[in-house]
């Protein structure tokens, strides 16, 4: 999920991850807020209207929000002072289209105001963006509370594209998530866009005696240097995710099947017997895909962790 790389792998022992005591519901807001979910998936859809890479970015926001102190929109809040937020740590500077969000809540704000998270927003407009690309929807569990605490340095805790599969099995299961969920949200791929930067390990000085990564194929990797030089100084240079980026399919796990993928960390799913068989089930099963997401992507935002109901997105009460 992270597009940077150079980020050291640390132990997360220091930092609350999150906690499953609220207890999450799909009906949370029927009576106190009931037009919520037509009044995010408006705002999400405006936006996707004039710039097709928002349902990647959003998806990708959600998950950057959830593995750091659970999914309580600490990715949201801006930098103040000598605080350096999460949003402005190494991993995150790409992070975009937070005024989707700013849209729904004030919308929000001016319909049930005090009373809808910035959190479950969030939550609510990546399941739109999803399924707005032309993926699974599902009902998402609310009564998530915002944080109040945003922490540059604890983007570290994020996964970092460079990952092999011990370092991401550790990192997903520090947040109760499974083989199974990491090969699943791994499917979250299938949107978007990565910088040079956050594969030019893999093209590059590989390692002492090869170049280029042995398992990538290797007209794919020929392309893939071609539009990322060795010392490559065009900052939005990069590649798609997968061959259709802005279409939610299993595309993604086809392609890392072919040595088509982008990142050391899919490339990792192929190097156990049980992540490899299910990129091979998902490869051969949109179906089993979607519904291999969908559970996970309950599972990922019910990882809760705030405290409030903040009025502006970005600043806390």
């Amino acid at each position: 999920m992270a597009t940077m790389v150079g980020l050291a792998f640390v132990f997360l022992f220091m930092f609350p991850i999150s906690s499953h005591v609220r207890a999450l519901s799909s009906n949370y807001y029927d009576h106190t807020c009931p037009h919520l979910e037509s009044i995010v998936v408006s705002a999400v859809k405006k936006a996707i209207s004039n710039d097709k890479t928002v349902p990647a970015a959003l998806l990708r926001m959600h998950f950057h929000d959830c593995f750091i102190r659970g999914c309580d929109a600490s990715v949201l809040l801006n930098s103040k002072g000598n605080n350096k937020a999460e949003k402005d740590g190494p991993p995150n500077i790409s992070l975009h289209a937070f005024y989707v969000i700013d849209e729904a809540k004030k919308a929000l704000e001016a319909s049930c105001p005090g009373i809808v998270s910035c959190a479950d927003v969030l939550a609510l407009a990546a399941r739109d963006a999803v399924s707005l690309s032309g993926g699974p929807t599902w009902d998402v569990p609310k009564g998530r509370k915002d944080g109040r605490i945003s922490l540059a340095s604890e983007t570290r805790q994020l996964p970092a594209p460079t990952f092999n599969i011990s370092q991401l099995q550790q990192n997903f299961a520090q947040r109760g998530l499974s083989i199974e969920d990491l090969v699943a949200l791994s499917g979250g791929h299938t949107l978007g866009f990565s910088h040079c930067s956050s594969f030019q390990n893999r093209i590059h000085n590989f390692n002492a005696t090869l170049d280029v990564d042995p398992t990538m194929q290797p007209s794919f990797a020929a392309r893939l240097r071609s539009v990322c030089p060795a010392h490559n100084q065009i900052k939005s240079a990069g590649s798609p995710l997968d061959s259709t980026n802005l279409v939610f399919d299993n595309a993604y796990y086809k392609l890392l099947l072919q040595g088509k993928s982008i990142f050391s960390s899919d490339q990792a799913l192929l190097t156990t017997p049980k992540t490899k068989a299910l990129v091979s089930k998902f490869a051969s099963s949109q179906k089993a895909f979607e519904k291999a997401f969908v559970d996970s992507m309950i599972k990922m935002s019910s990882l809760t962790g705030g405290q409030e109901i903040r009025l502006d997105c970005r600043v806390v009460r």
